[in-house]
């Protein structure tokens, strides 16, 4: 597989309001993890060249289900866009539906090959991130850390957030000890990402 994977026929495959609607697990999966709001649609979008093939939302929590894209026809493996965790605008059930799916989806699914956490690099590691990566740690669901909207920061603030962000990577069994480190509004890191998303859907 190259990164020219990227371009070609990248499509959506299915929602999943629940475990029972997954897609067949006949292909590798990627999935993407983040607090709300914190890019993980403009970040998708980048990655496969296209505009609006994820849903991106200024309101957080909108993104209620598992979306499924296909990448590749046949498709090679598939990317999973996983409900925002943390603050959304819903009822409390609602919020507590979406984190049993996640958490199901995470410990459960044989074809996932990794999951990429995505960290706001404005804020940094925040308490809700460390809770799903520890839960991660105890299903040994491998993880990267991916730090988003690079590009709304100083280049030395970045800089302290990354080796924050590193130090921090050392506490947890199953996390990468790299990040990746990226903007999608200026497509920074993308081709990186990609790498990334490749070795681990051959590994």
């Amino acid at each position: 597989m190259d990164r020219k994977l990227f371009s070609g026929p990248v499509n959506f495959l299915k929602s999943a309001p629940d475990l029972q609607f997954l897609p067949d697990a006949s292909v590798p999966e990627i999935a993407f993890a983040g607090r709300s709001n914190v890019g993980k649609s403009s970040l998708i979008n980048a990655l496969v060249n296209r505009n609006g093939l994820a849903r991106a939302s200024n309101t957080p929590g909108r993104t209620q289900e598992l979306n499924f894209f296909d990448v590749g026809d046949p498709p090679l493996f598939r990317i999973c866009d996983m409900p925002g965790y943390g603050y959304a605008k819903a009822p409390i059930k609602t919020v507590q539906k979406w984190r049993y799916l996640v958490n199901d989806y995470l410990r459960g699914r044989p074809v996932l090959k990794r999951t990429f956490v995505l960290v706001d690099a404005r804020h940094g590691i925040k308490e809700v991130d460390t809770e799903v990566m520890k839960m991660l740690d105890a299903a040994a669901v491998s993880y990267r850390v991916v730090l988003t909207k690079t590009d709304k920061i100083k280049a030395s603030e970045l800089a302290a957030v990354e080796v924050a962000t590193l130090e921090a990577l050392r506490k947890h069994s199953a996390a990468f000890p790299f990040i990746s480190v990226t903007s999608a509004e200026k497509r920074g890191g993308i081709d990186d990402l990609r790498d990334a998303v490749l070795e681990a859907v051959q590994t």
